[in-house]
């Protein structure tokens, strides 16, 4: 089911039962999505990563996901653009910037507890009402429904991630910094340049992840600068020069250790794997 708005608004809605019915290939301009897997064993590979679904877990992608469906079925896929509702402009209103989407975490994923399992059902059948419907009144109905979805996921995401040990506060200095990052790993590499930008010390960021996890700020930052080389090994034509200059280094040599350090293989042994 898919609705087009007057100026180009897209929302998409898709009951998967097999891998000839995802339908996610249509070009659009900054997509987001979120891919709702009802059973476990599931097979999905993204950026060349295969991962095993668990029931009624949700992935959240963005246009940057490099998705091959191995072997789906019994999934749903909500899928829009920035025209029908943009995350970043209503990010008071969701608070999923950061979090859901352009964020540290290379992949946002999450498991839909039992007892919230009914909300998003629920909602899901609104959604298809609505998708019927053809009044003036349709688009607004979708993007509250829409906004509605995203608000329960973040509020699962945060529990599952730890960050009810934050108050929202300083949730919001994560959820900065982790924006942040996504808009300047490229050129932006250390975590004071990340801390003056936020009017932060280094030492309160990193007090604020350690209560997060076991990554350091800095380590958000290098490993996506690591995603990035990958993807660019995997789905681009650039060489190991031209892809080490497209993440921040200054020369290949330099780029070829710290692609080492981390992935344990050389840039040009990943490529050819």
């Amino acid at each position: 089911m898919i609705f087009r708005g007057k100026t180009n608004e897209y929302l998409q809605l898709e009951s998967i039962q097999c891998e000839k019915d995802f339908k996610q290939r249509e070009e659009l301009e900054s997509p987001l999505t979120f891919i709702w897997f009802e059973k476990d064993g599931q097979h999905i590979t993204i950026d060349n990563v295969e991962y095993k679904s668990s029931a009624n877990e949700i992935f959240c992608l963005t246009e940057f996901h490099k998705v091959d469906i191995a072997d789906v079925c019994h999934a749903r896929l909500l899928r829009f653009n920035r025209l029908f509702y943009c995350v970043i402009d209503h990010d008071s209103e969701v608070s999923c910037t950061g979090i859901l989407f352009f964020g540290a975490s290379q992949l946002p994923k999450f498991v839909i507890p039992d007892e919230e399992l009914e909300k998003f059902r629920t909602i899901w059948k609104m959604f298809e009402l609505e998708m019927q419907s053809h009044d003036g009144l349709q688009l607004e109905m979708l993007q509250s429904m829409l906004k509605r979805f995203i608000i329960l996921c973040t509020r699962i995401y945060k529990t599952q991630h730890h960050y009810t040990a934050l108050n929202n506060g300083k949730i919001d200095i994560v959820r900065e910094y982790n924006f942040l990052v996504e808009q300047n790993f490229k050129t932006t590499h250390t975590v004071a340049e990340y801390a003056a930008m936020l009017n932060k010390s280094p030492k309160t960021l990193s007090n604020l992840f350690s209560k997060l996890a076991d990554k350091t700020p800095l380590q958000y930052i290098q490993e996506r600068r690591l995603l990035e080389a990958k993807r660019l090994l995997n789905f681009s034509d650039m060489n190991v020069k031209e892809i080490a200059y497209e993440v921040g280094f200054e020369d290949s040599q330099t780029f070829g250790r710290f692609f080492k350090k981390l992935e344990g293989v050389s840039p040009t042994e990943f490529k050819m794997r």
